[in-house]
């Protein structure tokens, strides 16, 4: 790996050690409330931060405020271990990626799969999703269900701006644009795409964000303990749909999953 490569992957190690260690160590004053702790108070898994459509924009800025400038914090924090079992992780997959990337590029025994879980499909669902579950809290005065889908959408612009970012750095191709004679670990800096919006394979977009939605809904309503299993069972099901239709690399997927959980655990839930 030449210098710039070096440098690169030494930036996003330290980002994704960011976006996952960082918890709840976060703090702007002009879009935040802390949760009162005591025996009588909300512990922080109860904390609902505030959010409307005039705090949205704000917040998204404060947001992406605290995933950026973490790093000059991260001597002050505590939780590496998950932060580097995330980077070890995708190190490790990284290894693999190019025989799963041949593997799910030549085979047909997904296209029942494939034909259900398209680009397309999926895309439109995770569009879908919030805009209906606010469209139904709206009719039913359900302020909660308002306030999630808000979240949702707030944790999807964050989880998308850093995607995009990373996308742009890495430049790496997808799967399918091999042929077969040419090498699959030679995948980085080498998208033939547009280089300024997002059009590299690493993380998975798609991926980044059903876990993004996925992390909301199951925290907010946490009381129905089904509803974790169903958001984070479809959130997979989009994962790997983007292996089988040869989109992504395993390493992009497991990426886009860890980093769109915590973005949406730590940064918006803040819990």
């Amino acid at each position: 790996m030449n210098r710039t490569g070096v440098l690169t992957w030494g930036g996003l190690g330290l980002v994704l050690v960011s976006v996952v260690a960082h918890g709840q160590n976060l703090d702007c004053s002009t879009t935040r409330s802390e949760p009162l702790v005591g025996p009588t108070s909300q512990t922080s898994s109860d904390y609902d931060r505030p959010v409307s459509w005039k705090l949205l924009a704000p917040n998204i800025l404060c947001d992406q405020k605290s995933i950026w400038l973490f790093p000059v914090r991260l001597p002050q924090n505590d939780n590496w271990a998950p932060a580097l079992g995330v980077v070890g992780g995708t190190a490790g997959l990284l290894v693999l990626d190019p025989s799963e990337g041949r593997y799910f590029h030549q085979t047909s025994a997904y296209s029942g799969f494939n034909r259900v879980f398209t680009s397309k499909a999926t895309a439109v669902a995770e569009i879908l999703v919030p805009s209906s579950m606010y469209l139904a809290g709206w009719l039913h005065k359900d302020g909660h269900m308002e306030s999630s889908a808000l979240l949702e959408g707030e944790a999807v612009a964050d989880a998308e701006i850093v995607a995009t970012a990373l996308k742009d750095i890495t430049s790496r191709k997808r799967p399918y644009s091999f042929s077969s004679t040419q090498n699959y670990a030679d995948s980085f800096y080498d998208h033939a795409g547009s280089k300024v919006i997002g059009g590299g394979g690493f993380p998975s977009g798609h991926t980044i964000a059903a876990f993004a939605i996925a992390t909301v809904i199951a925290h907010r309503y946490r009381q129905q303990r089904w509803i974790p299993y169903v958001a984070f069972g479809a959130a997979t099901a989009v994962g790997f749909s983007r292996l089988s239709l040869s989109q992504h690399f395993a390493s992009d997927v497991f990426a886009g999953a860890a980093l769109g959980y915590s973005i949406s655990r730590f940064v918006v839930l803040r819990y």
